[in-house]
């Protein structure tokens, strides 16, 4: 930059500092910025929830059937109900429609998911814990109005997909005691992660 120009920045640059000193004194200046980094104390949006929306969202079940609710039913309930609400996306007896297999076991011991051309997932083949798949079908099922089955009719339809994947007889009832006693074939494939030093994970 040639002298006379940079002369000529600088003088204007001091010009301008001078200026903003005279219009906007150091205090004003300061409050200025103080208030632009400060939040009001509400912005006026949504509300606190009550006991009642909360207890209708806290719905997890926990894999050793902690949170599972009263309730029961048996797989002979639940053919008419998947055949009803379902079957649809799931095709007859779980053998994948437009939605997900559901159905299928692998001889004990085979677990070829890693490898290329492996088979479907499915409850009978992968799923580690009967528990998640009542806790999936209650919040999840069925997709047009998820949400919408009784504990009686999770119960049942839990029941009929662990017995069209062998699992358990057609007439076990289960229910918050017997459903988490399930033991599923995958199940010891799975592993909690109990580090706790998160810093020397990576």
């Amino acid at each position: 930059m040639p002298a006379k120009l940079f002369r000529t920045v600088r003088q204007t640059s001091g010009l301008f500092i001078l200026m903003n000193a005279l219009l906007c004194p150091a205090q004003t200046l300061a409050q200025n910025e103080r208030q632009a980094h400060e939040h009001p104390e509400s912005f006026g949006l949504g509300t606190s929830p009550s006991n009642s929306e909360l207890a209708a969202m806290d719905t997890a079940i926990r894999p050793d059937g902690k949170g599972l609710p009263d309730g029961q039913g048996s797989a002979k309930e639940g053919q008419s109900i998947y055949e009803s609400k379902c079957q649809q996306c799931h095709g007859p007896k779980g053998e994948g429609g437009i939605n997900d297999k559901l159905v299928g076991t692998l001889p004990e011991g085979d677990f070829p998911f890693a490898e290329k051309g492996a088979p479907k997932k499915t409850i009978g083949n992968y799923w580690p814990y009967a528990t998640t798949l009542f806790d999936y079908i209650r919040r999840t099922m069925p997709y047009t109005l998820p949400g919408s089955l009784t504990n009686d009719e999770t119960y049942s339809l839990t029941a009929y997909l662990l017995y069209l994947n062998k699992l358990i007889p057609q007439d076990k009832v289960l229910n918050a005691q017997s459903l988490p006693e399930i033991t599923m074939p995958a199940q010891h494939r799975f592993k909690n992660d109990n580090r706790t030093q998160t810093d020397k994970i990576l």
